[in-house]
C-alpha cells in the first residue's frame, strides 16, 4: 500500500499513515508549506550566485557529469545560459553506463568544456561485500558517500569553490541521509561501514554518512553545492529537447527511473532496496516533486516502474562475482 498522496509505502516507525491514507512525510510537508508559503528559489537568486564566482579562477565551477539528463543539461545551463567556464567532472567505479559516457563525450566538445574523466575500482570490494553479506544497505547511498568526497577532494586541488550538480527540486545535500524517509537506509549504511568497511585498512577513513563527509571536507576546503533545476522549473519535455537539439543527447537502451541515464550498478541498487525497504531514493526524490507540485503522481509511477529481472541484476553483479541468491 502506497501513500495516496505520494508514492511512499508504510514503514513503521519512520512512515506511517492516517486514517486517511496520507503518509506523515506528506502530511509534515503540507504543515511546513502552510507555515512558509513562498518558500521559492528565484533564478535571479542562482544568477547572483554564479556571478560571485565567475572569472574568479582558471574554472568558475565544478559540474559532476553524469551523463544523465539534469547533469548534462547543469552543464549546458551553466556555458550557454550563464556563460561560466567550468570543468566537467565525471567519477567511474566501473559501472559506467557506456551511453552515459557518450552523451558526457559530446556535450563537452559541442560546449567546448574541460572534461575530468576518474575511473577507480575502489568500489567494487565494497558492493561484493554487500552482495556477499546480505546487508540491506544501499548501494547508491554509499557510493553517494564515496563520489561526494572525491567531489570535495577534485573541487579543492583545482581550487574551485562553486560545484554545481544536476539534482531537481526533489534531491538536496541535506536531505540525502537525513529525514525520517531514509532513517533505515541511513542506519543500514553507517552500521555497514563500521562493521565491515572500518576494520579494513584501505577502508578504514571511509565516512559512515554524507553528513561527515560534508562536515570534514568543509574544515579543509570550503565549497558551496549548488543546483541550478533548483531555481528552475522542472519541465522533462523541455529539457529533452534541449539536449536532443543542442548536446545530441541520447536515451540509454535501458534504464531506471525511466527516460534517466544511471550506472550499471544501479539496478542492482534498486533492486534490493525494494526487496529490503519496498522503495528507493528515487521514490522519495519523485514524492517531493509530487508534493511540490513539480510531477504528477501518475507519472511518477510510470518513472518508477521497474522492468527488469533478478536475472539482469546478476550479470551486472557476475562483474564483481557476486550473485543474488
Amino acid at each position: 500500500m502506497l501513500c495516496k498522496k505520494c508514492l511512499l509505502p508504510e514503514q513503521k516507525p519512520n512512515i506511517y499513515f492516517n486514517n486517511e491514507g496520507i503518509c506523515n512525510i506528506c502530511l509534515t510537508f503540507e504543515k511546513n508549506r502552510s507555515l512558509n508559503p513562498s518558500n521559492k528559489f528565484l533564478e535571479s537568486e542562482f544568477i547572483k550566485i554564479v556571478n560571485k564566482y565567475k572569472g574568479k579562477n582558471k574554472y568558475d565551477c565544478l559540474v559532476m557529469c553524469s551523463g544523465g539528463k539534469d547533469s548534462t543539461l547543469a552543464l549546458y545551463y551553466i556555458k550557454r545560459r550563464y556563460k561560466m567556464n567550468p570543468l566537467a567532472f565525471t567519477f567511474d567505479h566501473g559501472f559506467e553506463n557506456e551511453d552515459a559516457l557518450a552523451n558526457i563525450r559530446n556535450a563537452v566538445e559541442i560546449l567546448g568544456v574541460d572534461w575530468l574523466y576518474f575511473k577507480s575500482d575502489f568500489m567494487k570490494d565494497i558492493f561484493a561485500l554487500i552482495i556477499n553479506h546480505k546487508r540491506n544497505t544501499p548501494i547508491c547511498h554509499i557510493c553517494a558517500i564515496w563520489y561526494l568526497q572525491l567531489t570535495h577532494e577534485i573541487a579543492s586541488r583545482y581550487n574551485i569553490p562553486l560545484v554545481v550538480a544536476g539534482w531537481t527540486k526533489g534531491q538536496s545535500l541535506e536531505g540525502a541521509d537525513s529525514g525520517l524517509e531514509y532513517a533505515a537506509m541511513s542506519e543500514a549504511t553507517s552500521s555497514f561501514v563500521t562493521e565491515y568497511l572500518h576494520s579494513q585498512p584501505q577502508y578504514r577513513g571511509f565516512p559512515k554518512s554524507i553528513k561527515e563527509v560534508v562536515e570534514k571536507s568543509q574544515k579543509r576546503f570550503k565549497t558551496l553545492k549548488i543546483s541550478p533545476h533548483w531555481f528552475l522549473g522542472y519541465d522533462p519535455a523541455k529539457a529533452m529537447e534541449i539536449l536532443e537539439r543542442e548536446l545530441n543527447w541520447q536515451k540509454p537502451e535501458i534504464s531506471y527511473p525511466a527516460d534517466s541515464t544511471n550506472c550499471l550498478m544501479n539496478f542492482a541498487s534498486v533492486y534490493l532496496s525494494m526487496e529490503h525497504y519496498g522503495y528507493t531514493h528515487y521514490h522519495i526524490e519523485l514524492s517531493k516533486l509530487i508534493r511540490l507540485g513539480e510531477l504528477s503522481r501518475q507519472e511518477a509511477m510510470r518513472i518508477l516502474e521497474v522492468k527488469f529481472d533478478r536475472e539482469f541484476v546478476n550479470s551486472i553483479l557476475s562483474r564483481i562475482g557476486c550473485r543474488l541468491g
